[in-house]
């Protein structure tokens, strides 16, 4: 089988704001619509980022109801709340690992989503964690959720990855023309579980039912493994499993390398971790 993409970049953008960590994902998928990536990187070629979030930050799904999500309570919390450009549900980007995929290819949506988690999967076994691909499917990357469906990780997509029947990552797509984006959260302890603090609903019953739920449906690295692994570590792993699933050497970029796709932003210093 030849592979997928002609070539396989990946970068490294460490640790932003929520604003500034969704403007990346829109501003490099505006470069591959309009050719400026493929013009200097290749045709037919990939980009992999590996990012997180500081401070932490509520998304939205791009058709989701602002209303769900109780504004003032996040701000008093310092948590950021923006809305992503794909689809699906609230996701609250606490101590986790994110990725986003972006590549013109005119290959399923589904051959891209299983691909990519199977990436995931790949890094997930260096850590001594046997993943399985989640077989349910929801009713639509889109759908707008009700009150008891705000959180991205109480319901689980065909290849999204599970752990014990407990969801371990989250993910979500869109794709215009021959362009898609795909980005996904693979969180590192349960503080993404807090989601519930920030729900708007004067029902408290909403409110522990979505905990209830989180708890009982999606787990962590950490109840895993019983420790966090470092960021770097993670991103050392997906770099390595990328080439091993796409049969290609990664290039690694630089974030300065991609500058001027990126309207004003300045990703050369990301926010560096701090000790947990």
């Amino acid at each position: 089988m030849n592979p997928l993409f002609s070539k396989v970049y990946c970068v490294d953008t460490g640790f932003h704001t929520g604003e500034e960590n969704m403007a990346f994902d829109r501003m490099m998928m505006a470069a591959f619509l309009d050719g400026r990536f493929q013009a200097r990187f290749g045709y037919g070629s990939c980009l992999w980022r590996f990012y997180a979030w500081r401070p932490f930050a509520i998304t939205l799904g791009y058709n989701q109801r602002e209303s769900d999500i109780d504004m003032r309570a996040a701000a008093a919390a310092g948590i950021d709340v923006v809305r992503r450009p794909t689809g699906g549900r609230a996701v609250f980007h606490a101590e986790e690992f994110t990725y986003s995929f972006i590549t013109d290819s005119l290959a399923e949506n589904s051959t891209h989503y299983r691909m990519v988690h199977e990436v995931i999967k790949l890094a997930l076994e260096a850590l001594g964690i046997r993943a399985e691909f989640c077989r349910s499917t929801l009713s639509g990357p889109d759908q707008v959720p009700g009150s008891g469906s705000v959180s991205c990780f109480t319901a689980s997509a065909r290849y999204e990855l599970q752990v014990d029947g407990r969801k371990l990552v989250g993910s979500a797509q869109r794709r215009t023309g021959d362009i898609l984006l795909q980005h996904g959260s693979l969180p590192l302890s349960v503080t993404h579980r807090e989601l519930w603090r920030y729900i708007a609903s004067p029902d408290g019953d909403a409110r522990e039912r979505v905990s209830n739920e989180m708890e009982q449906k999606s787990t962590t690295l950490e109840e895993i493994l019983g420790y966090i692994p470092p960021y770097q570590r993670i991103a050392e792993l997906m770099l390595q499993s990328a080439g091993v699933e796409h049969r290609l050497e990664p290039v690694v970029l630089q974030p300065d390398e991609l500058s001027d796709f990126l309207e004003g932003y300045d990703y050369t210093q990301s926010i560096k971790q701090q000790a947990s």
